[in-house]
């Protein structure tokens, strides 16, 4: 197991965006380094997170348009005013004033080209060379083409005919650096914060999608990794069976990976996406890892998941591919959902934990291994994930039936309220770390949720204040951590 899953911890889940702050959603801001001061004050040493990567209009983490780049609505503008690249910025409370920040921002970069910061940049750009070079040209295509998707592009571009690459580097070639910009000090601003929370003994999670989407620089630039057709368009996608979350299934539509062709190379594109994701947390967590032992695949035409079939995936040789460069592999397996025995020995041959969610573990069973008495110290405890409910609702929803057992099982009265039981058996699992959402610590109810799978509308955006945060709860969850042993 990795160093850090050796002693007891605590943690907090919570994505940047819904940090406290101007715009519609949170950034690498003062709140952010507010909000490490708040976790080393309670004794939290974990802040786990989702992923970073630059969104579509939906506002979806796990469908990102870069499956290496940092999300440019996180940059903080205060960050470019201290270098002088902005000399007064404007309040603004949209992101379309934000860009046009950034703008001049770049404008003044290159007009004065500070020597420190200008070196920095050219030493990110040809470090970063390997994704950057697509992504920028990526992104500046699909700006010039209304942001449509790639496969909506004029063949020649849709296809990367080498002529068409050519014209559009030189044709876009200003709107290319600014691309390369605002990813360096996307970077800069998120190493800078890493490295504060590190000093303040907070570690960072990070969060993996096991898939990319299709408009994506990556799959554009990289077809021949992907399951699609001579126009780009997929043959078969990802989703998952009928679950807990959906009585049909989940249709996500990613394209699936050509596993055949990755091997060629040793998974290169795995161990360069690592690579860069590695550099931004100190643990990194596979959303759906369970498709690494066995992925669900579904006709691109299909109307619902139950379409799909299980085919075989070589995790086994990816990860050993991975160790091989990661020796000290600082992974968490999301084994969540239909988990087949070989699923559970693939992760624990590479000691990675898994997760055990107690918004799963009350149907009554007693050999529900999400019960806390089925837990074990390889594991990451939530009171739910980011795709569950607040706590607070999700009890308050359950039947009498299933509440009494609720009760029953923590030794409550029936006058006792949520979500502070839940949050305690977390804390007193024997599960390595425990990680509670900051909607549980803020008491919150079902309209503070993050996420409601299988809907479009309404996720993504839900975010605290700081007057959000009861006057006792930096010293209750210190006691508490201190009394679990997880200080």
């Amino acid at each position: 197991m990795h160093p850090l899953y050796r002693q007891r911890r605590g943690g907090v889940l919570l994505h940047p965006t819904s940090l406290p702050g101007p715009l519609p959603r949170g950034q690498i801001c003062h709140d952010a380094y507010r909000f490490i001061d708040f976790l080393q004050q309670t004794g939290v040493t974990i802040w786990q997170m989702l992923p970073l990567g630059p969104t579509h209009t939906d506002g979806s983490p796990y469908l990102a348009l870069s499956a290496h780049a940092g999300n440019p609505e996180l940059i903080s503008l205060d960050w470019l005013k201290d270098r002088k690249l902005l000399d007064n910025p404007a309040q603004v409370t949209d992101f379309v004033q934000h860009r046009q920040q950034l703008e001049q921002a770049w404008e003044q970069f290159n007009k004065r080209k500070p020597r420190a910061l200008f070196a920095a940049y050219e030493a990110f750009v040809a470090r970063q060379s390997h994704w950057l070079d697509d992504y920028s040209l990526f992104m500046s295509i699909r700006e010039s083409q209304q942001h449509r998707s790639w496969t909506e592009w004029p063949a020649p571009l849709r296809d990367r005919q080498t002529a068409a690459l050519q014209q559009s580097r030189t044709e876009l070639a200003e709107r290319i650096d600014f691309q390369c910009f605002c990813q360096f000090v996307v970077s800069q601003q998120w190493h800078d914060l890493k490295q504060y929370a590190n000093a303040h003994d907070v570690k960072l999670l990070g969060d993996i999608p096991i898939y990319v989407s299709l408009d994506s620089a990556d799959i554009w630039a990289q077809r021949g990794l992907f399951t699609l057709d001579a126009e780009g368009h997929p043959q078969q996608i990802a989703g998952v069976p009928p679950d807990y979350f959906s009585k049909t299934g989940q249709l996500w539509g990613n394209p699936l990976y050509r596993w055949d062709i990755m091997r060629q190379d040793n998974f290169l594109w795995w161990r360069q996406r690592m690579q860069t994701q590695l550099a931004l947390f100190d643990v990194v967590r596979i959303d759906h890892f369970r498709g690494l032992r066995a992925f669900w695949a579904v006709p691109a035409n299909a109307e619902t998941a139950m379409e799909g079939h299980w085919v075989e995936a070589p995790g086994d040789e990816l990860l050993e591919a991975l160790h091989e460069n990661f020796p000290e592999l600082p992974l968490v397996a999301e084994d969540l959902g239909m988990i087949t025995e070989d699923v559970h020995a693939l992760r624990k041959k590479f000691g990675l934990p898994g997760m055990k969610i107690l918004q799963f573990a009350f149907d009554g069973a007693p050999n529900n291994h999400y019960l806390p008495h089925q837990h074990e110290f390889e594991s990451l405890v939530y009171t739910g994930t980011h795709d569950n409910d607040t706590t607070l609702s999700w009890y308050r929803q359950l039947d009498e039936k299933s509440r009494r057992y609720v009760r029953e099982y923590l030794g409550l009265n029936a006058d006792t309220t949520m979500p502070w039981p839940l949050i305690r058996s977390a804390l007193a699992s024997v599960s390595c770390l425990a990680v509670i959402p900051m909607q549980d610590f803020l008491e919150l109810g079902s309209e503070n949720r993050m996420n409601t799978p299988g809907t479009l509308e309404g996720n993504w955006q839900w975010r605290f204040d700081w007057e959000q945060l009861p006057a006792d709860l930096t010293a209750k969850l210190h006691h508490l951590l201190h009394l679990y042993g997880r200080l």
